[in-house]
């Protein structure tokens, strides 16, 4: 009987460390944080990358704008999903793209995960 009481338990000790916060961000590890300063030189820096890896898989030329909103989540380091504005080299029209980047910062590591228009 013991060893049940043990297995009910079990889950509500680990319960308080699924909240972790990171005291450097104050976000929920796991959870999808707003990015408070989307004209952060870091943050444009991640959304950059997103448009130059994008051209570069794709064969598209777009040229970035602007971040226009952004979330960051904590994982085996950070993502990032950015809604960007980016130009066509051809058109004058800006238009709305929403892009992953996950980073790995102590490893000096980037990965384009996912890059779409927006509606």
């Amino acid at each position: 009987m013991k060893l049940v009481h043990g297995l009910i338990f079990l889950p509500l000790f680990f319960l308080p460390l699924c909240s972790v916060a990171d005291g450097k961000r104050g976000m929920l590890v796991g959870g999808w944080s707003p990015i408070k300063d989307l004209k952060d030189p870091h943050v444009t820096e991640i959304a950059k990358y997103a448009v130059s890896e994008y051209d570069k898989r794709s064969g598209e030329t777009l040229k970035f704008e602007k971040v226009i909103k952004g979330e960051t989540q904590v994982v085996a380091g950070t993502n990032y999903r950015l809604v960007l504005e980016a130009k066509s080299g051809s058109s004058s029209a800006s238009k709305k793209y929403e892009a992953v980047v996950w980073e790995k910062a102590w490893e000096h590591f980037r990965n384009l995960t996912s890059f779409k228009p927006v509606r």
